[in-house]
């Protein structure tokens, strides 16, 4: 495997557990609270990626944890949240293609944002 995917598999594993927890809060948000696909996405998003955030720096790419880190992490994806939800808003789709395509998304774009920015260690 191609040194750019290797640690795929275990963000892959993090990323079914932050799935599970994103879109269970997403359809929270939206049903019970009548939020915009926007504004539900993204805060399932923020909920769901600080768990994910830990776990990966931990367990992915066994790199430092730091708030600046996280901030990156978190302004990159959220925008990505919130236009897949303004765009879901925008035409008026379903609850259901929102998370699936923001997922499908997120795994290849966090992933590689995560590799090489987030949490790429420098040589000293």
């Amino acid at each position: 495997m191609s040194k750019v995917w290797e640690g795929f598999s275990s963000y892959t594993v993090i990323g079914v557990a932050n799935t599970l927890i994103h879109w269970q809060l997403f359809f929270v948000l939206r049903m019970a609270f009548d939020l915009s696909q926007a504004l539900s996405n993204f805060l399932a998003f923020c909920a769901a990626a600080s768990f994910s955030f830990y776990a990966n720096a931990l367990y992915t790419f066994a790199a430092p944890r730091s708030l600046g880190r996280y901030l990156m992490f978190m302004v990159c994806m959220g925008g990505l949240s919130l236009a897949v939800g303004k765009f879901a808003d925008h035409w008026n789709l379903p609850g259901i293609v929102t998370v699936v395509v923001f997922s499908l998304s997120s795994l290849v774009v966090g992933f590689l944002l995560s590799k090489w920015l987030v949490f790429r260690v420098r040589a000293s």
